[in-house]
């Protein structure tokens, strides 16, 4: 039996072969690899695409937000505000910083943070709220923007599984005071190695997180404050900028079979969907269902052939690596989502024969549920 991949990253990259190949010839002619004209071609044509006056390339999705915290001077003694459903990154970040994550719970039905419980968390040392755009849906960022803007904090969009999202007719990347991305290979928008990016309309912002990501120097051998070595390389960039010319109709395949999951899928016994919030349009990076029997439900799609993950298995607040927090059991929302949660088979290259293989084996699953 073959096996229905969860994401076919050498499928998505062979389409775009010939147009590597020029691009690795553009860079190797040059000579130049670190900041030079591809990166800068990069940064203009993302910025342009999320709507934003800027983009600074960095060398991945985490250094992206801890650039940007750093960049508005976030340090010991600060707090930011976090989801509790997210990946760690996240709350990386915000310690790489010196400075506090404070986790607010999600809304269950869509998995994203609930806008409602930020204000009670708020404390005279909070400066800023970290939004995540989780598995591609846009975080409901008018309502959090209103008590940011209450308390006078900073918004950054945590917009790594968000390329293309849209909110009320508006881009992810465009709808905070900054946001960071992340081109891992797995996302939207993915690069042939590591990489990520800030955009934002903020000159200030932007000019500090350039000095920063390049060793605190905006001049060679000049350097201004301690910065760090962050950078998108010239190979990555030339990359993505062939990669983003598809980003558009890669998403609007992703709705295509994430509707057509959601037309079978809904009111099937032992599955339930997220729900996809008025006004948002998804990037559908993960398709993520909820059941209680979810190691059944991986256990029938893997004898079937198809490959599923957990988007994740465990919650910041229960890793090893927050075992100093004592936070024990205090975000059971989160805990929830986590034992409940699995991605199924979304991208480019899935097929709706594939998406229809899948909707048969997720029937299957739940007809044995009746079966019991």
């Amino acid at each position: 039996m073959s096996t229905l991949p969860f994401l076919d990253l050498r499928a998505i990259n062979l389409r775009d072969r010939e147009a590597f190949h020029l691009a690795l010839d553009r860079v190797l002619d040059s000579g130049w690899l670190i900041l030079g004209k591809e990166l800068e071609r990069f940064e203009h044509a993302f910025a342009q695409y999320c709507e934003t006056t800027y983009c600074v390339g960095v060398a991945n999705g985490l250094d992206a937000l801890h650039l940007v915290l750093r960049a508005w001077g976030i340090g010991e003694g600060d707090e930011v505000i976090v989801p509790s459903n997210t990946y760690i990154a996240t709350w990386l970040a915000v310690n790489q910083c010196g400075a506090t994550p404070i986790p607010v719970e999600p809304r269950p039905d869509t998995c994203n943070l609930n806008p409602e419980l930020i204000e009670a968390a708020v404390t005279s040392r909070t400066r800023a709220i970290i939004a995540v755009h989780l598995y591609g849906q846009p975080a409901e960022m008018d309502a959090i923007m209103a008590v940011a803007k209450k308390h006078g904090l900073k918004v950054l969009e945590d917009a790594a599984q968000a390329h293309g999202s849209k909110l009320s007719g508006n881009r992810t990347g465009s709808l905070g005071d900054a946001a960071a991305f992340s081109f891992y290979p797995g996302k939207n928008l993915g690069a042939l190695g590591d990489g990520g990016a800030i955009t934002t309309n903020d000159s200030n912002l932007a000019e500090r997180v350039t000095t920063l990501r390049n060793y605190g120097s905006r001049r060679k051998y000049v350097n201004e404050v301690k910065g760090y070595n962050s950078r998108l390389d010239e190979l990555q960039a030339a990359f993505l900028t062939e990669k983003l010319v598809r980003l558009d109709s890669d998403n609007s395949h992703r709705r295509l079979i994430a509707e057509y999951y959601r037309s079978n899928l809904r009111g099937l016994p032992g599955i339930e969907l997220l729900e996809q919030v008025t006004g948002t349009e998804s990037a559908w990076h993960l398709f993520v269902l909820k059941t209680a029997e979810r190691e059944s439900l991986m256990r029938v799609l893997t004898e079937d052939g198809i490959q599923t993950m957990i988007h994740y298995p465990i919650p910041p607040h229960q890793q090893v690596a927050y075992a100093d927090q004592n936070f024990a059991n205090s975000f059971p929302i989160s805990q929830a989502l986590h034992s409940q949660v699995v991605s199924i088979p979304i991208g480019p290259t899935l097929t709706l024969n594939d998406a229809h293989q899948v909707v048969i084996s997720l029937q299957r699953f739940s007809k044995s549920l009746k079966s019991w």
